[in-house]
């Protein structure tokens, strides 16, 4: 199965549709929706928005906090959806164990990506 990108006002179809809606681009609404699709990751994202707030702040830039919404809006839009993000794992570990050329999985992970950021609005 393939996922190609949605416009972002429509939702990938499937099975069982997203666990959460996408939320808007800001570190508390990630936050939260990390929350409820993968607790886990949730001191991840924490430190990382530590790190990006301290970041800017020394570099007088928004690039670290841009990079960080970046990086968590794309994580959302791909695991908010699990047969999506199960697909991904999949993928990354036909790259990891190195047994089949991995040409094809990789074009379909920057598919998957793709599609996340086109979803996410970015």
């Amino acid at each position: 199965m393939k996922f190609v990108a949605a416009a972002p006002s429509e939702q990938p179809t499937g099975p069982y549709g997203p666990l959460v809606a996408m939320p808007e681009l800001v570190p508390d609404a990630l936050r939260a929706a990390v929350a409820k699709i993968a607790p886990s990751r949730v001191p991840a994202l924490t430190q990382h928005v530590f790190e990006a707030t301290s970041n800017a702040q020394r570099t007088s830039s928004l690039a670290p906090l841009r990079a960080f919404v970046h990086s968590w809006a794309v994580f959302v839009a791909i695991e908010r959806i699990p047969e999506r993000a199960a697909r991904l794992r999949e993928l990354e570990r036909v790259v990891n164990e190195g047994l089949h050329d991995p040409t094809a999985a990789i074009a379909e992970i920057q598919a998957i990506r793709e599609a996340a950021e086109a979803e996410a609005g970015l």
